[in-house]
């Protein structure tokens, strides 16, 4: 049985990696959607899909866990074929794993298995949380895997995220 995580990764961090870790003891492999794929460039999506993508595979293939795909999933901002669309470029896949509200009610319609992930210390190990340590200059790459890290670092994330943070009256 493979399992679908959904996620938008901005960024992939140490809860994520946890949660993965989770579903690899249980199913046969884990389906990674990431989610709001054609968002970039902005405080809450400063990455791109292709980004994450690279984050998370440096980060899977460093914890030795292999069983995994990736999938870019764009918002198509009509839910009532969301999850067709989500069907029709992944894997099969037997249940779903994910925290937003309207894509598990969205799955239950369908008639998926539901399953709401463990959280792992969520205050700190959160996208949100992990931004704005970057932005105000406090420590954050103990929060996130080596992959992550060194991929924010080589696209030049931490400015990124900064110049994303000002704002036009400064």
């Amino acid at each position: 049985m493979r399992a679908l995580l959904i996620g938008r990764f901005q960024p992939f961090h140490n809860g994520h990696m946890e949660v993965v870790k989770y579903i690899i003891e249980r199913y046969e492999a884990v389906i990674i959607g990431i989610g709001s794929a054609q968002d970039s460039h902005t405080l809450d999506n400063p990455f791109t899909a292709g980004e994450r993508h690279l984050m998370i595979s440096r980060s899977l293939e460093n914890e030795g866990i292999h069983d995994y795909y990736l999938v870019p999933i764009e918002d198509l901002h009509r839910n009532s074929v969301w999850v067709a669309h989500v069907e029709s470029i992944a894997p099969p896949f037997d249940v779903v794993f994910a925290n937003n509200p309207l894509t598990k009610r969205l799955f239950y319609e369908k008639g998926y298995k539901v399953v709401v992930p463990p959280f792992y210390d969520r205050s700190k190990y959160s996208g949100k949380e992990v931004r704005r340590r970057i932005i105000k200059g406090e420590s954050w790459e103990h929060l996130v895997p080596a992959g992550v890290a060194e991929t924010i670092k080589e696209i030049d994330g931490i400015s990124r995220l900064r110049a994303l943070a000002q704002s036009d009256d400064e």
